[in-house]
């Protein structure tokens, strides 16, 4: 047999298959996610905006969803990763119910199987385009934690994504307490949510706060909040800014 005569195949290199397909720029994305423990469990908020590019394209994107028993997540960022990210998880929590062993996987542990995931995407140069928060109480624990597009993660007392990082953790380090009330914690998140509101681009006055408790997961109907505009400094936001329009 003359094996320089055999048909070699083709490379697939060259075919449609080989195409690499990378989200390099997310388009339709969620802006800030704040949360923070109280006293019975975790409190969660974030509003329903979903922005294509710089327009406020859609208005009624849940960005917060219930994993699992124990857990709740809350994502910034790109809304189809994010959706992907859902698909991943509800296999996760198919195959840990499939063992029917009494047990159930904790947010401590969905916390850390999201950290492998964002740092392996990292890694192969195709990253889901999200910052998750994730919160839960299990046995009485309450844990709270966040991880960001490149696998960086830590665990606090509050968190929070997107603008919230800068704007709102500045409150949540003033006020909050380790034995906050429900009433006392929801009052704080929407503070937080209308700092952002006037402050963020993306941010739209329809939101949702959610809790979880060890009775479950509690996500309210979409509201909005009572705002005030007549501020000076909004008035005339250029006013004493050297070199502005």
């Amino acid at each position: 047999m003359n094996f320089m005569d055999s048909k070699q195949p083709e490379s697939s290199l060259l075919g449609p298959e080989s195409d690499s397909q990378r989200t390099l720029y997310p388009y339709v994305t969620g802006t800030s996610v704040v949360a923070l423990k109280y006293k019975d469990g975790i409190l969660m908020a974030a509003d329903m905006g979903g922005s294509y590019g710089s327009t406020l394209r859609y208005k009624s994107v849940e960005r917060m969803k219930p994993i699992g028993k124990h857990s709740l997540l809350g994502a910034s960022g790109e809304i189809s990763d994010f959706q992907e990210i859902l698909r991943y998880l509800d296999e996760l929590i198919l195959y840990d119910n499939m063992w029917d062993d009494g047990n159930s996987l904790g947010p401590k542990e969905v916390h850390n199987y999201l950290t492998r995931v964002m740092y392996n995407r990292r890694n192969k140069f195709n990253p889901l385009w999200n910052s998750l928060v994730l919160g839960g109480v299990k046995n009485g624990h309450k844990y709270l934690g966040t991880v960001n597009m490149i696998g960086v993660n830590f665990e606090d007392n509050h968190v929070a994504t997107g603008f919230g990082n800068h704007l709102a953790r500045p409150i949540l380090r003033q006020e909050w307490h380790e034995n906050l009330s429900f009433e006392d914690g929801v009052k704080l998140l929407e503070k937080c949510m209308r700092v952002l509101l006037y402050r963020d681009r993306s941010a739209v006055n329809k939101l949702q706060i959610a809790k979880i408790t060890e009775e479950g997961v509690t996500i309210s109907q979409p509201y909005s909040l009572k705002t005030y505009w007549e501020y000076s400094a909004f008035e005339n936001p250029a006013q004493g800014a050297v070199g502005s329009w």
